[in-house]
């Protein structure tokens, strides 16, 4: 509708002009002349509009020209429009700043980064965590204001998705800090400092608590279990199916104990013995320990693939392994396969257990290794697990360097498998 205004407003103004010059030429004899000279006006007009448009878009004036017969349409829309994007200019600006605020008083370091590396924008809190200041910081690679090897290589690696955790704050080294890094755009990424020191504190206390309680229970479930050892359930006549079950119980309750003992020692220390562990070894006292368990219910199947021995706490690696082993008896049905294996892996070697039970589904896989996470209660409770055992596992092959892969898929069994590093093989008789 607006198109076809301006165009009739147009052929107005032209009309007029043609034939007001061919009327005015008519007068005086030569109307050729004069429709030429209506219609070079016409053409002035236009000329003299565009050259007011040529200024108003070069200079950037806040003022829109008025315009002249049919431009007045077009430099009103201009005049809209330009309002238009003033009001989005205005709302974009505020929007703006409400982030910089926000992002100033957030309570964790923000810090902007180029693909270098180097700070291109950083709030209070990251003056105050890592000693930043402004403008002399600005546009220097951040690795070059925080010098801590650790910090260093894990900004090299540019792990997104893995934060690093409990590094000393380099202004106050009472302060404990974590960094994650966030994708924000192409070649743009924000660095996240966050104080931890109350957690970590908090945790330290929980860890403290569960030690103390630990040791404080240990001697009275020995006490316990003593006496209920020594007596027989065929002395107490109708009381022996529950002295039976005391017995159970009380053998439970203490096994708990020395789990949260074990994970207490793993956690409290900062790294693992290192001493030759021999493989050939370990897989004879794993088979022995399974075969006890197993009490022939079971096809045990022990191979060893790779040479290489291990260097570490032979105590610790025995623990976790045996946990996997025992775990795969527990849960296997009579009749069903184990298999034990050693063998090398891209990364160095692993250790493997296979079994044919009932599987785990999908879904409870990811938080297996956390502390008593049960995927069913029943099944844990009667075949006496204690619900600490994976994270035990967990524990160990961290502090060796390794991790814990899981394979499993209900109605076909499990794989647990232990991949160690290349750092912690050794040859035989090392």
């Amino acid at each position: 509708m607006a198109r076809s205004r301006a165009l009739t407003r147009s052929v107005a103004y032209l009309s007029t002009f043609a034939l007001g010059g061919a009327l005015l030429g008519a007068l005086f004899g030569h109307a050729a002349l004069g429709l030429a000279i209506g219609l070079l006006c016409w053409s002035a007009i236009h000329l003299w509009q565009l050259q007011g448009l040529e200024r108003f878009l070069l200079s950037r004036q806040r003022r829109v020209p008025e315009g002249i017969g049919s431009w007045r349409p077009i430099f009103d829309a201009l005049d809209r429009r330009r309002k238009r994007e003033r009001v989005r200019r205005q709302r974009l600006f505020v929007a703006l700043k409400a982030f910089r605020d926000a992002a100033r008083v957030l309570p964790d370091g923000v810090i902007v980064l180029d693909q270098e590396q180097r700070i291109l924008w950083f709030n209070k809190a990251a003056k105050r965590l890592l000693g930043l200041r402004y403008p002399r910081d600005m546009g220097n690679p951040i690795h070059h204001l925080v010098r801590m090897p650790r910090f260093m290589q894990w900004l090299a690696e540019g792990k997104l998705d893995e934060p690093l955790i409990d590094l000393p704050c380099p202004v106050d080294e009472s302060l404990r800090l974590s960094f994650r890094l966030i994708g924000f755009r192409a070649g743009i990424r924000l660095l996240v400092a966050r104080d931890i020191s109350t957690l970590m504190r908090l945790e330290q206390v929980r860890r403290d608590f569960v030690a103390n309680v630990s040791h404080e229970l240990r001697t009275p479930l020995t006490v316990i279990n003593g006496y209920l050892e020594a007596l027989e359930p065929e002395e107490l006549g109708d009381y022996g199916d529950l002295f039976l079950e005391m017995r159970k119980q009380s053998r439970r309750m203490a096994s708990i104990v020395e789990d949260l003992l074990t994970l207490s020692r793993l956690e409290a220390q900062s790294a693992p013995l290192d001493e030759a562990v021999s493989m050939a070894s370990m897989l004879d006292s794993l088979r022995r320990d399974a075969e006890a368990i197993s009490k022939g219910r079971h096809r045990l199947e022990f191979h060893r693939s790779c040479e290489a021995d291990l260097r570490g706490s032979s105590k610790d690696l025995h623990s976790a392994f045996a946990n996997i082993v025992v775990n795969a008896v527990r849960y296997t049905p009579d009749g069903g396969n184990i298999v034990v294996e050693w063998s090398t892996h891209p990364e160095g070697a692993a250790f493997s257990v296979r079994d044919t039970g009932p599987g785990i589904p999908e879904q409870h896989l990811p938080r297996l290794t956390e502390r008593f996470y049960r995927v069913s209660t029943s099944r844990s409770r009667d075949s006496g697990g204690t619900g600490l055992g994976l994270a035990i596992v967990k524990h160990v092959l961290v502090a060796h360097g390794g991790r814990l892969e899981i394979e499993s898929k209900v109605g076909h069994g499990s794989c647990f498998r232990c991949v160690l590093p290349q750092a912690r093989l050794a040859l035989e008789g090392d």
